[in-house]
């Protein structure tokens, strides 16, 4: 206990001003201490050990639904590694690999519609994030790139808006909705799980290829990554509520009202993610290092520690 509260002495300023910054409302000081010291601060002794145990650069996937807070917690363990472990932090997102608004047209085209939404499985440039993972490990370590995706215009950024990675770091957390989704059954492809499905892929070739993408490409770069934390959320009714108010912040937060999604928009959208979500609460409950199951009000009900 002595070192929590060592621990949350030295971070309790920026982990409050990230908080903030990241306009989380609606809890008090008292309690975001105590998510801190209960939640947050033991998960960080916990990365810690792991990067020990390893002794060379560690890779942390961490994943769950939309809207439920993966972005913002890797920035809390970020700030408590960074301050207290003083450790060299990468944070990076599968989001950003995404394919080109181009070259997901061309899919759209050659393959099928539903491949013009970015987000499954296939609409990531999965070979660049590989070239990037090994460039991580790379014992000769030079300042390289970290691609960055524009939400907001759904796009990937040129490459002079990169960011530069100029350390090499000792851990890296690779976040995601999809991180570590694991295939499905074809029993299981062939019935719809919302009408998204039922109407728009009644041959079953969107959902066929988005699941072989799992089988082989998306598998073995997962095989990348040394411990999975995982987000469980109560129902997937929760990710239009959560993804709901993400987009009311990236309206807030964008210059311009480009590209952010309506309320009928995102109902549609989330269509897209829901046969993976529902398939990851099932694997990934159990298979993943970490499990951190959240309550409807978005708040931590307790974390599982299995490794």
């Amino acid at each position: 206990m002595q070192l929590i509260n060592e621990c949350s002495k030295k971070v309790k300023n920026d982990y409050l001003k990230l908080l903030k910054r990241e306009k989380i409302f609606g809890k008090s000081k008292e309690l975001e201490i105590k998510n801190l010291k209960n939640y947050y601060i033991p998960m960080s002794f916990w990365i810690e050990k792991k990067y020990k145990q390893k002794g060379k650069t560690l890779f942390l996937g961490f994943s769950g639904a939309q809207g439920s807070g993966k972005t913002t917690i890797s920035k809390i363990l970020k700030i408590i590694l960074k301050n207290f472990f003083n450790r060299e932090i990468c944070i990076s997102s599968i989001d950003d690999f995404y394919k080109t608004l181009k070259d997901r047209k061309k899919m759209s085209d050659m393959i099928h519609p539903l491949f013009k939404t970015r987000g499954v499985p296939g609409t990531h440039d999965i070979n660049l994030a590989k070239i990037f993972f090994n460039k991580l490990n790379m014992k000769n370590f030079k300042k390289l790139k970290i691609p960055k995706f524009d939400k907001s215009t759904d796009d990937r950024l040129k490459s002079k808006y990169f960011l530069y990675l100029k350390k090499k770091p000792e851990i890296v957390i690779f976040e995601g909705w999809c991180v570590g989704a694991k295939p499905q059954t074809n029993s299981l492809i062939q019935r719809p799980v919302n009408i998204l499905e039922k109407k728009e892929d009644k041959n079953l070739m969107w959902r066929k290829y988005v699941n072989n993408k799992l089988k082989k490409e998306y598998k073995h770069f997962f095989s990348m990554i040394d411990h999975f934390i995982f987000i469980k959320i109560p129902s997937f009714n929760m990710v239009f509520k959560w993804r709901f108010l993400q987009e009311k912040k990236l309206r807030f937060n964008s210059k311009s009202n480009k590209k952010i999604m309506t309320y009928n928009e995102i109902k549609r959208f989330i269509m897209f993610y829901q046969r993976i979500t529902l398939q990851m609460m099932k694997d990934l409950s159990k298979s993943a290092s970490m499990v951190m199951l959240l309550k409807k009000n978005h708040s931590i009900k307790k974390i599982i520690y299995r490794s």
